[in-house]
């Protein structure tokens, strides 16, 4: 059985390779083909050819379920979140029963204007409590440095300190969304989903598998569909100022049927997968009169590895109803090849469909030649 897939994983190789079809009589006198299909046989020996079943079904399940919770990370938590004051944050401060150590209110100014902004070199100054370090500090913390600071001259005074202005820390949210743009991180946390909202939500040509998240140089994949389909929180992130969302485009995410169907293309692989069920019967199915129901066959590129695989080609037996239900279970990855081939009998009737001109033209130039002897 393997012998046999391995034969036809030659062909289909040499069909998609060669992009033609074969003509009877292209064949030359003195051309050697023999190394151009051994080298192919040879780099066919770096492939891994499976057969779609159950057991085959069960065992990608269970790497995919392997691989998420090694890329895991652990719930993100925003409880006891403290914003983290910067450069260019400006503050309100209060001082109770003392309204000359606070600034009131004008008309047509706003509290940003009126309050203390964090200088350039990360302090502030307030009476009595001059160059006063505030960037990189809490609240808290910097409500007890004025506290400190004032009882010096204030018995037990009392302070309320507030940020107007949320002007140090930037998250950017680029690409497929709807308004992308700069968001301020705030005292409110922000995480990445809320971000991908706050920007409009996810364009129509986004890709809903993944975003790209980068942090000190650092981007990783997070995985929306895992998050919308099995409400895994772990791949949520909690911005922090410079972080980077980026939302790619579908154009990646493809897979291609070729071969003996009825409407050979590319499909789009939606938020909720593929299967190569679906992508048989979003191309019309199968020509029921040609095609090959053993000879379905899907090829992935796989990634570097040391052990010389470079991809992996699965068959599907297509020829009983259990097919069907195994074909709905194989999900489908982004640059799939489906290709199905056509069945021997069928390559027969078109070989013989081709000769049969060629044989009717030659018995009606020699009948011509033989009326011409005769007369």
């Amino acid at each position: 059985m393997l012998k046999y897939s391995k034969e036809l994983v030659v062909s289909v190789s040499l069909l998609i390779l060669s992009g033609c079809s074969m003509i009877p009589g292209s064949h030359m006198e003195g051309v050697d083909v023999e190394p151009e299909t051994s080298t192919l046989e040879q780099d066919l020996s770096n492939i891994n050819i499976s057969v779609i079943d159950s057991a085959l079904i069960s065992q990608l399940k269970e790497s995919q379920q392997v691989h998420s919770q090694t890329k895991k990370h652990s719930p993100m938590i925003t409880e006891g979140y403290d914003y983290v004051l910067g450069i260019g944050d400006s503050l309100s401060i209060a001082v109770w029963d003392h309204p000359e150590l606070t600034i009131p209110a004008a008309v047509q100014r706003t509290a940003q204007f009126d309050g203390f902004r964090i200088q350039p070199d990360g302090t502030i100054t307030y009476a009595y409590a001059a160059n006063i370090p505030a960037a990189g500090k809490t609240i808290r913390e910097l409500h007890d440095t004025l506290v400190t600071k004032l009882s010096e001259v204030i018995e037990n005074p009392q302070l309320d300190v507030k940020i107007v202005g949320f002007n140090s820390q930037k998250a950017y949210v680029t690409g497929e969304v709807k308004n992308p743009g700069v968001l301020r991180v705030t005292e409110i946390p922000l995480t990445l989903i809320d971000a991908l909202n706050q920007a409009g939500g996810l364009s129509e040509r986004a890709d809903w598998r993944t975003v790209s998240f980068t942090r000190d140089n650092q981007t990783e994949n997070i995985r929306l569909d895992d998050f919308y389909t099995r409400g895994d929180i772990s791949q949520n992130r909690l911005l922090k100022h410079g972080d980077i969302i980026h939302v790619n485009r579908t154009d990646n995410q493809k897979v291609f049927v070729l071969g003996d169907v009825s409407k050979a293309g590319s499909i789009e692989i939606n938020r909720y997968g593929l299967s190569l069920a679906e992508a048989l019967s979003d191309v019309g199915g199968l020509n029921e009169q040609t095609a090959n129901a053993n000879g379905v066959f899907v090829l992935r590129k796989r990634p570097a590895n040391k052990d010389g695989v470079i991809a992996d080609v699965y068959q599907l037996y297509a020829q009983n109803v259990v097919a069907l239900v195994l074909a709905d279970q194989f999900k489908l990855q982004p640059r799939d090849i489906v290709y199905v081939t056509t069945a021997p009998i069928a390559r027969w009737n078109r070989l013989i469909s081709q000769l049969v001109p060629t044989i009717t033209a030659l018995e009606n130039i020699s009948t011509i030649k033989n009326q011409g002897a005769f007369f």
